[in-house]
């Protein structure tokens, strides 16, 4: 069919180049590894490595539009003491109570235990899904004439992995 019409070929200026296929790459990690370094401290709070633990009881959430919310409630130390008003995860429902880790700054609290962790690790599947690619970038990035297909097909494979991952843990923040 291309014989009588013509292969596509890009126009002038429309490939990047080596240096701005390198950077592309750079910002195809920044972009994949972001998201893992950000969810750190709310996978070790859920974990409880840090913080303390106690039980939520979300008050009220208020609808800020656009499927947004902001939710407060009560968050009572596992080790005994008064009450601490908190900021609640934004997917929570008024009148839930859940076991939760109070943030060491006192200021918020995130569900515990197995769905904490669950939901805290939605954010770092979206990281291992972009990482995933890393590999079939790097080859494009750098011109190998090495195949790409191993590279996607392993892609791929990660990013199904990391699609139930991201599923999982939005199902365990939901419930």
């Amino acid at each position: 069919m291309t014989d009588f019409v013509g292969a596509p070929t890009p126009g002038p200026g429309r490939d990047p180049g080596p240096v701005g296929k390198i950077i592309l790459l750079i910002l195809w990690l920044v972009l994949a590894v972001l998201p893992i370094v950000v969810a750190i401290g709310d996978l070790r709070l859920a974990a409880g490595a840090i913080g303390t633990p106690g039980t939520l009881t979300v008050e009220q959430c208020t609808d800020l539009g656009r499927g947004r919310y902001d939710c407060t409630g009560r968050f009572a130390p596992d080790g005994g003491g008064p009450p601490v008003a908190v900021d609640a995860s934004p997917d929570s429902t008024a009148g839930d109570v859940r076991p939760a880790q109070l943030t060491p700054e006192g200021d918020r609290a995130v569900p515990a235990g197995t769905a904490g962790i669950l939901a805290a690790l939605t954010l770092p599947f979206v990281g291992l899904f972009a990482l995933g690619f890393v590999p079939a970038v790097a080859l494009w990035a750098t011109g190998s004439r090495r195949s790409k297909r191993p590279a996607v097909v392993g892609g791929v494979v990660i990013g199904v992995v990391s699609v139930v991952g991201i599923v999982v843990g939005l199902a365990a923040a939901y419930s």
